[in-house]
């Protein structure tokens, strides 16, 4: 191929690549969430304005990311930001996984099995468990549902 063909087809399969690497992630938007974890039974309308603001500060509403690595070496998954060191396992030698699950499925779009585990996670701990709601969310947190229609 020609200089121009090889790079034309270079640019190609990148983006090819990009839009199969992103296709199984999802940024959702405020009022989306809220109404996505009050369905799924994660809160009521009463406090769904903390989680909506703890997902923001966790992972701006994305559920691709991962964050890490921690001061532990451990690594946070999902829209919830959930710990692989306590909560979720990346191998077979997983330390605790309280969860039950596998990491990576919390990397997907699909966030029934991240609400199951932060509903643990919340049972146990409350929102103290997550440093993005203790150091941006305690105190009124109702602009993060205005206009949604709750």
């Amino acid at each position: 191929p020609q200089p121009e063909e090889s790079t034309m087809l270079k640019l190609a399969v990148v983006l090819v690549l990009g839009l199969v690497c992103t296709a199984h992630a999802k940024t959702f938007g405020r009022c989306e969430l809220a109404r996505k974890l009050i369905e799924l039974g994660l809160t009521s309308r009463n406090e769904v304005s903390d989680w909506v603001c703890l997902v923001e500060h966790e992972s701006s509403y994305r559920t691709h990311v991962k964050g890490g690595p921690n001061w532990n070496g451990s690594y946070d998954w999902g829209l919830f930001q959930i710990n692989d060191y306590y909560w979720c396992h990346v191998s077979t030698n997983a330390a605790h996984n309280d969860c039950g699950i596998n990491c990576s499925n919390l990397l997907d779009n699909s966030i029934e099995d991240d609400v199951r585990c932060a509903k643990i996670i919340y049972n146990r701990h409350g929102f103290n468990a997550w440093y993005g709601w203790i150091n941006n969310c305690q105190g009124d947190t109702s602009s993060f549902i205005s206009g949604c229609g709750l």
